[in-house]
């Protein structure tokens, strides 16, 4: 029925964060608790497209101690973004929009630092997914010197339909992967744009591979390791992409 720091539990005080707009970052409701009100909530979370998780009680009660009422969600730190309204904000401004998706980084340390490279090297927004990436939170936050703040990250339910989206407004979508055939320097990033960076041990998914239009690789030194830490490979391609453009 209180706040813990950003968390929220209870069924009144989760309604009124849900009405008052606030951003919600994760939903944990317990386990066959969906009549009454909490059913009233659940319609709630799908009208604002926020997925919720079912959880045990011990869940629940290990997150707060007061009583929760089979409901606990907690608040992000930062105000997501629609990717629809930052590409039209590009496109308004003249510009190409250069965007970045995150495919599963699910380290805090990269998230942060590669959002504090994305905001030097002039992206303009940062897609990551619902669920199985790194929390937006203040250790990202701080990790990124408070760039989380200052560009707009956009959360997508569905990755798939995300890039198809980009596609059909017109960007290019490259990925970053040590498989492929094409070397970074020998790639055009001209124009509407969208780089894609995997995960931290797995790369980017199958599903994301066969959306981008190719995908490109980062030269090594003949006996080096396979492949960079993917904070270091993010910046690497973002700031070959960042040249190309001031110089066009």
């Amino acid at each position: 029925m209180k706040s813990n720091q950003s968390l929220i539990y209870g069924i009144h005080p989760v309604i009124e964060a849900l009405e008052s707009g606030k951003t919600i970052d994760k939903v944990w409701i317990q386990e066959g608790f969906q009549t009454g009100q909490l059913a009233e909530i659940i319609q709630l979370l799908k009208s604002r497209r926020i997925i919720w998780r079912q959880v045990p009680s011990s869940k629940l009660n290990s997150l707060v101690r007061g009583n929760h009422q089979g409901i606990v969600i907690s608040l992000s730190s930062v105000d997501f973004a629609r990717i629809e309204d930052v590409i039209d904000a590009a496109y308004s401004k003249g510009k190409d929009p250069f965007i970045l998706v995150l495919d599963g980084i699910t380290d805090v340390r990269n998230f942060g630092a590669i959002t504090r490279t994305a905001l030097s090297a002039g992206v303009d927004g940062i897609i990551i997914p619902e669920t199985g990436a790194a929390p937006v939170g203040p250790d990202s936050i701080k990790t990124s010197a408070g760039a989380l703040l200052k560009i707009p990250i956009c959360r997508t339910n569905s990755m798939h339909h995300s890039l198809k989206h980009l596609k059909n407004s017109g960007l290019t979508i490259v990925g970053a992967t040590e498989k492929a055939a094409q070397g970074l320097y020998e790639t055009d990033f001209s124009g509407p744009l969208a780089v894609v960076m995997g995960n931290e041990e797995k790369g980017i998914s199958l599903d994301a591979t066969k959306m981008c239009d190719y995908t490109i690789k980062i030269p090594m030194a003949e006996g080096s390791i396979d492949s960079l830490n993917v904070g270091v490979a993010t910046g690497v391609v973002i700031y070959e992409a960042f040249r190309q453009r001031l110089i066009m």
